[in-house]
């Protein structure tokens, strides 16, 4: 019934994704086994991609070859550039989205990929002979072999979702969990371990009023995340921002004797940057409010994600609480929120091409590694799909450095340092992330990854394109000489130090309160001699800032 191939993808999500998408579209005969084929690429918390470094991980992914930039670009309902009020390196793209058009354009990419076959199934175990994967064992009893193996299996390894003092089996909320790999690998000679993630309420968008909450709209401008001309949505979608009261804290309190967390139902450590909203009262009892914020799940449903509000706390208390935020005071309830505990494995136990040290060709990517976020998994499972292709084929690994990408950092981090918390990616966290910017991962990855066979020509084209604006830009900067009166008394407007002879435009614009257009507005003649230059830079959707 099933021939050989070359790689198995085990998991949907978005590691499982990319992984599929890398391997075949490198040459693989590529099998993606999925237990629902309607929920690949499954948003299964927030419906948005990017953030601070989250959004330079999208980045590195498209500039690689990657499809999640495209399908972000796709489905995306609003778009904005955050930390716009810090250094270049700092500026990170995030979008709101379309839930389900993100996943349908996920299927359509996939299914558009050549060597790429679907099967649903559960995996139950794997083929192992003499130190090395040979396949996959699935729930209806098939045995499928493969050179290499990927497993992505999110929250779903005997997964168990909690609900107030409720609990019961599964990966995602009315989905079953997977069982049988941990306990193999186990036996194999695995550590394997247990984290814990959540999700918010979500509610009818019809009940709130906003007009007791801060609207948030997307920028003017629309960025988007790959570096392919990918067309942009002519509208967007607003979100708005309301905040938490004492009131609703103490409400939340009277449900803190059934909550599955304070009472020790819950063994896995949850990820410290995105605390369930229980936890944040009770960490810091100090604060009498915190942000909510209202995020719409699509461009077509009423449904509404209230991010902030992340709690396994019963659903009466849920609700009741709901109920006291402004804005929310007649809220009708979709579902509530819950937490969800899951098997990983600790990523010490993986060598940097993301495969096992136990086991030869077979890789591991996502949350099965200890990470939290889309991001994160996706990079991971562009990077396990392209070394299970390239053991497939007896190539050497491909291995990103701290200094190549986030995605670099994200890899070693793990390998060398492990986690005990779900795992998420900060500037903070790369030394060189005043070079890892969202705007030059095309020229740090594209040339390496259309190497290898990845990143296509088309993207390559586009890269040399670039690399000879950027040197026409600074051929200008290095010669154009500024004239102290053409100049100064725009300097003195952003309160920045007058010139007393002329300079080279090239060391004006290395101050930090100056950016290049607000300089070419300032000097016509400036403006003329990078038109046609800035003309090109602005039809590639490329911003060079500090050339």
């Amino acid at each position: 019934m099933f021939p050989e191939y070359d790689v198995i993808v085990v998991g949907a999500g978005h590691a499982g994704c990319e992984a599929a998408a890398a391997a075949a579209n490198l040459g693989s005969k590529v099998l993606l086994v999925t237990m629902n084929m309607q929920t690949i690429a499954q948003m299964s918390c927030n419906p948005a991609m990017g953030g601070i470094a989250k959004g330079q991980i999208v980045r590195e992914i498209d500039a690689m070859g990657g499809y999640s930039g495209i399908v972000t670009d796709e489905s995306m309902i609003q778009f904005r550039m955050l930390n716009r009020s810090k250094g270049p390196a700092m500026w990170s793209p995030r979008a709101q989205n379309d839930r389900m058009l993100f996943s349908q354009k996920w299927r359509e990419m996939l299914e558009k990929t050549m060597n790429l076959d679907f099967y649903q199934d559960m995996v139950k175990g794997l083929v192992v002979k003499d130190g090395r994967v040979k396949g996959v064992v699935t729930g209806l009893g098939h045995e499928i072999m493969a050179k290499s193996v990927v497993l992505t299996n999110g929250t779903f390894l005997n997964g168990i979702v909690h609900i107030g003092e409720k609990n019961f089996g599964g990966g995602r909320m009315a989905e079953k969990a997977a069982t049988g790999i941990t306990e193999q690998l186990v036996s194999l000679g695995f550590e394997s371990d247990r984290l814990k993630t959540g999700t918010p309420p979500r509610v009818d968008g019809r009940s709130l009023d906003y007009t007791k909450m801060e609207e948030q709209p997307g920028d003017d401008e629309i960025v988007g995340f790959s570096y392919l001309d990918i067309p942009k949505p002519t509208k967007q979608r607003s979100c708005w921002i309301t905040y938490t009261n004492q009131a609703v804290h103490d409400k939340l309190k009277t449900g803190f004797d059934r909550s599955p967390m304070f009472a020790g139902r819950i063994d896995g450590v949850g990820p410290r940057y995105c605390p369930s909203i229980e936890d944040k009262i009770n960490r810091f009892a100090e604060r009498d409010r915190h942000q909510l914020f209202v995020e719409p799940e699509g461009w077509n449903t009423v449904e509404i994600y209230v991010n902030g509000f992340s709690t396994s706390l019963p659903e009466d208390v849920q609700y009741e609480a709901l109920r006291i935020v402004p804005g929310f005071e007649h809220v009708r309830m979709f579902r509530p929120g819950y937490a969800i505990e899951y098997d990983f494995f600790p990523p010490t136990q993986l060598d940097y091409s993301l495969e096992t040290k136990l086991i030869k060709n077979l890789f591991f990517a996502g949350q099965i590694n200890g990470t939290t976020g889309y991001e994160e998994a996706a990079c991971q499972g562009l990077m396990a799909g392209i070394n299970a292709h390239q053991a497939s084929k007896e190539l050497a690994p491909v291995i990103l450095k701290r200094s190549d990408a986030y995605i670099g950092v994200l890899i070693d981090d793990l390998i060398s340092k492990g986690t005990e918390e779900p795992y998420r990616m900060f500037t903070s966290r790369a030394e060189f992330r005043t070079l890892l910017r969202q705007d030059n991962a095309d020229l740090r990855l594209t040339e390496m990854s259309h190497k290898i066979g990845l990143a296509s020509a088309e993207r390559m084209t586009k890269v040399e394109e670039k690399k000879k604006q950027v040197e026409e830009i600074k051929s200008v900067l290095s010669s154009f000489m500024v004239e102290p009166g053409s100049v100064n008394a725009w300097l003195e407007t952003i309160q920045s130090s007058a010139i007393s002879e002329k300079q080279k435009a090239q060391k004006i614009l290395l101050r930090p309160d100056v950016e290049l257009p607000d300089m070419m507005n300032t000097i016509p003649e400036l403006a003329a001699a990078l038109k046609t230059i800035h003309d090109r830079f602005a039809r590639a959707g490329f911003y060079p800032g500090k050339v």
